[in-house]
């Protein structure tokens, strides 16, 4: 089940309200684990039980953390991690090892059937990093062990956040589980958050990622410059909408519940640099390798050659988090590499350029990455990028991108590129403070009632055209599969 879904839409998420506000509060906790884990099982059938296995396991590891002897706590934490790390690297990376070693080795490793193209749970990798956190975190006693196993699986399970993040530290919503309060302000909030997370998802990933996946579906060989560029723009601007807007979707839910979660996108494509894109982009994610591996392994406390295999470790795991694929491993040490080299003589040679300059630089950075996110091989991702460069090429235009650059998808183009800047953030301060008609302040509080019911209006006619295309069953891709 995912949020874009008529079901979550209209079925689940309003009976789980219903009954979460109907039930006393000392079972309301009890009660969104049920729904948590009915949630996960409605699309992952049977690894529901690798969830509740991941539960008891942290359980358990918490509490014997805070109990054992002091020389035996990083023993025992080691074990923990081992333990949550062995069903990741089963899902998601035993078959493209075992491939790896076949390359190597031939019919010696022998490849197991079906290993290869082995299901990967939907949000293995945000719930076990989110487990970890909880580990080390009891660990290093910054937070307290949870006593009650329901409200340790609310935290690992939660819904709103469980499939596709952002990744929630224990200790920032500890607190939140015991006790919550949620008034009317928080709750409408939450709801238009929600809406605006699903636009974005719906009305602009989606058709942008539809151009994405027919344009990187042609054989690459044929494609001219302008196609290229027209395909990997649509799907940068598709990757950030999807995983954006499915932060702001499951920020939304958490305040219909009284969870108040983390901002995850802080509109990643205004950066200057690439270090400023990553304190923007998948926020919960770059903070949680800074915290718990690349501070851990020394940061950029030791010498210059030590910092530089603190970032290249850290973002060559960080792609390999995304994917069990080289392509995703040439990502991550293509944004370490760059990482690495603004600390030195090129990051102060950025620093004497125009901002224009720098934004088009880590937008062509980003995008160039984006290649070999998006391809399914490192091969066709450099015949790619060759043909994004290669300008001598006549303008060729297949029939299937011809038939999609309709108006349409201009109009969503032209949307994506404005609401990747910082709009909304205006937009609403109009809608709470007024218009800026006249000098008075009286004139602004006449003017607020009137922009907060546009306000209003705009996004019943969001969630209207969302329910309008998603019961026409058209294009909804969940890209977390593959990450």
């Amino acid at each position: 089940m995912v949020f874009s879904s008529i079901v979550f839409l209209f079925i689940f998420l309003p009976l789980v309200i219903l009954l979460y506000y109907a039930f006393p509060k000392s079972l309301q906790n009890g009660l969104l684990l049920l729904f948590s884990l009915f949630f996960y099982a409605w699309g992952e059938g049977q690894y529901v039980f690798l969830m509740l296995f991941s539960i008891a396991l942290n359980f358990l590891f918490g509490l014997s953390l805070a109990a054992v002897r002091e020389n035996h706590r990083r023993l025992l934490l080691v074990s923990g991690i081992v333990l949550n790390l062995l069903p990741l690297l089963f899902y998601k990376y035993a078959g493209f090892i075992l491939e790896n070693l076949q390359r190597l080795w031939g019919d010696a490793i022998p490849l197991p059937f079906g290993m290869v193209n082995m299901h990967l749970p939907a949000g293995i990798s945000f719930f076990t990093f989110q487990s970890l956190s909880y580990l080390i975190d009891v660990y290093r006693r910054t937070t307290l062990p949870q006593g009650n196993i329901v409200h340790l699986g609310l935290y690992i399970a939660l819904f709103p956040q469980l499939i596709a993040g952002p990744i929630v530290r224990y200790h920032d919503v500890a607190q939140q589980i015991l006790k919550r309060y949620v008034h009317i302000e928080m709750f409408a909030e939450g709801i238009e958050r929600f809406i605006w997370g699903l636009s974005k998802k719906v009305l602009i990933a989606n058709p942008l990622g539809k151009m994405a996946d027919i344009i990187f579906s042609q054989p690459v060989e044929n494609l001219s410059s302008p196609v290229a560029w027209l395909g990997i723009s649509s799907y940068t601007l598709q990757i950030y909408f999807d995983f954006s807007g499915y932060s702001d979707m499951a920020i939304g839910l958490g305040k219909m519940f009284g969870f108040t979660f983390l901002e995850n996108f802080n509109y990643p494509y205004v950066s200057r640099t690439l270090r400023e894109f990553w304190t923007r982009w998948h926020i919960s994610l770059s903070t949680w390798f800074r915290d718990y591996l690349y501070i851990p392994l020394g940061g950029n406390r030791g010498s210059a050659a030590r910092t530089a295999f603190n970032l290249i470790t850290v973002f060559f795991l960080c792609g390999l988090w995304h994917g069990a694929s080289w392509n995703f491993v040439i990502w991550g040490l293509f944004h370490g590499t760059f990482l690495l080299l603004e600390r030195g003589r090129f990051g102060r040679f950025l620093k004497n350029l125009p901002q224009p300059l720098l934004h088009i630089y880590v937008l062509l950075v980003v995008m160039v990455a984006w290649v070999f996110f998006r391809a399914e091989t490192v091969s066709q991702a450099l015949v790619f990028l060759q043909k994004m460069f290669d300008f001598s090429l006549q303008n060729r235009l297949s029939p299937d991108v011809l038939t999609h650059l309709t108006s349409h998808f201009f109009v969503v183009f032209v949307l994506a590129v404005v609401f990747s800047l910082p709009v909304r953030q205006a937009l609403a301060k109009i809608a709470k403070t007024g218009f800026p008609v006249g000098s008075g302040y009286a004139q602004g509080r006449v003017v607020a009632p009137l922009a907060q019911g546009l306000t209003i209006g705009m996004y019943f006619t969001i969630l209207l055209l969302v329910t309008m295309n998603l019961a026409t069953g058209s294009y909804n891709p969940f890209i977390y599969f593959r990450f």
